[in-house]
Formats: structure tokens, C-alpha cells, sequence
């Protein structure tokens, strides 16, 4: 098989990936006709967060705010004390990772 160029195959993959957009549109117009309700806004549940937030969903009747539902996540902040104790406790971890491994 004859070597590609870059330009060729930046040109094949640039095909490849319409024929992919394309055939996820697909996908995504048989599914929005299979579940309409999912893509309604008034009736449409909240997304959960990556934290696990709470999913809660919409009640179009109740008048009331969706985005009243959803919770914040909070961090957790660390003062100047505890992120130098953390970084004491990593620099000896890697030294003793460090002098294990050259042994």
C-alpha cells in the first residue's frame, strides 16, 4: 500500500468524521422521535452534576423554578496549614517512592 500523505490523510479523516457527525444526526433524529419528551423543556427532568447532585424533575402544573431545584456543589477549602502538611506528607511519600525504586 502506497504511503499517504499528511494533506491525504488529513482529507480522509475530515471525511471520516462528516460521515460520523452525520450518521450521529441520524441517531439523534430517530431518538428525539422515539422519546419526545425528553427534549420538551417544560417537561424535561434536570441533568444530575458530576458530584451526584440531586436530579429532580420538572413539573410543567406547579408553577414552580426548575432551577430552584438544583444544588450547588460545595468544595472543600484547605487552609495554608493543611496544604503544607499535605505537601510535607507528599514530598516523603515520593522520596521514599523515588529511593525504593532505585534499590
Amino acid at each position: 500500500m502506497a504511503e499517504l500523505s499528511r494533506q491525504e490523510m488529513h482529507r480522509l479523516a475530515r471525511l471520516g468524521a462528516q460521515a460520523r457527525l452525520e450518521e450521529i444526526r441520524r441517531e439523534e433524529s430517530a431518538i428525539r422521535k422515539a422519546f419526545p419528551e425528553l427534549f420538551d423543556k417544560a417537561t424535561r427532568p434536570l441533568r444530575t452534576t458530576a458530584a451526584g447532585g440531586a436530579v429532580a424533575a420538572v413539573d410543567p402544573g406547579d408553577g414552580g423554578d426548575a432551577t430552584a431545584v438544583r444544588r450547588r456543589r460545595r468544595r472543600s477549602h484547605m487552609s495554608a496549614a493543611m496544604r503544607k502538611a499535605v505537601s510535607e506528607r507528599m514530598k516523603k511519600y515520593w522520596a521514599e517512592r523515588r529511593k525504593s525504586s532505585k534499590k
